[in-house]
């Protein structure tokens, strides 16, 4: 049974890339008792340089359809894979995702975040189906987010010791 949420990850085409530099003086997650906090991430990928890129820039229903903040949202999930990864050593120490807090930059009138943040929900349940990958959320619209990223979230993950 070793390593089978990788093996899932592989079927459902999904190679994880390094976990994002951090850009600020923080760390990518800490763990308290059997509680994974991570840290906010973006939707990147790293360039040619090892640089984190942002393949979506903007706001959501201004500059970004829904379906590219959703694809921007997937990305940031996988993201928080590789942050998982590099502070669990094993992702198949993952019990279940109990929160996520996401936020979306869109303009004043845009009222369908919940739909862009899909994109990183939908993938949680799609890897560790219902009993651990759905989890409570909130879908947050902000005016605007670092590096002009449409999509931001922090997690809580309950862990096997």
């Amino acid at each position: 049974m070793a390593h089978e949420t990788e093996k899932r990850l592989k079927e459902m085409g999904i190679v994880l890339p390094r976990a994002p530099k951090a850009v600020g003086n923080y760390v990518p997650g800490v763990v308290v008792g059997n509680i994974l906090y991570l840290a906010g991430t973006l939707g990147t990928l790293p360039d040619e340089n090892d640089d984190d890129v942002l393949p979506y820039v903007g706001k959501v229903g201004t500059d970004l359809t829904i379906e590219q903040g959703y694809a921007s949202a997937r990305l940031m999930a996988i993201n928080h894979l590789a942050m998982m990864k590099a502070v669990l050593g094993d992702l198949d120490r993952v019990k279940r995702i109990v929160k996520m807090v996401g936020y979306i930059t869109c303009g004043r009138d845009f009222t369908l975040p919940h739909l862009v943040l899909n994109g990183a929900s939908d993938l949680y349940v799609a890897l560790w189906g219902e009993e651990r990958g759905k989890h409570a959320r909130a879908a947050l619209t902000q005016h605007v987010l670092g590096f002009n990223a449409p999509v931001e979230a922090e997690m809580t993950i309950e862990i096997y010791d």
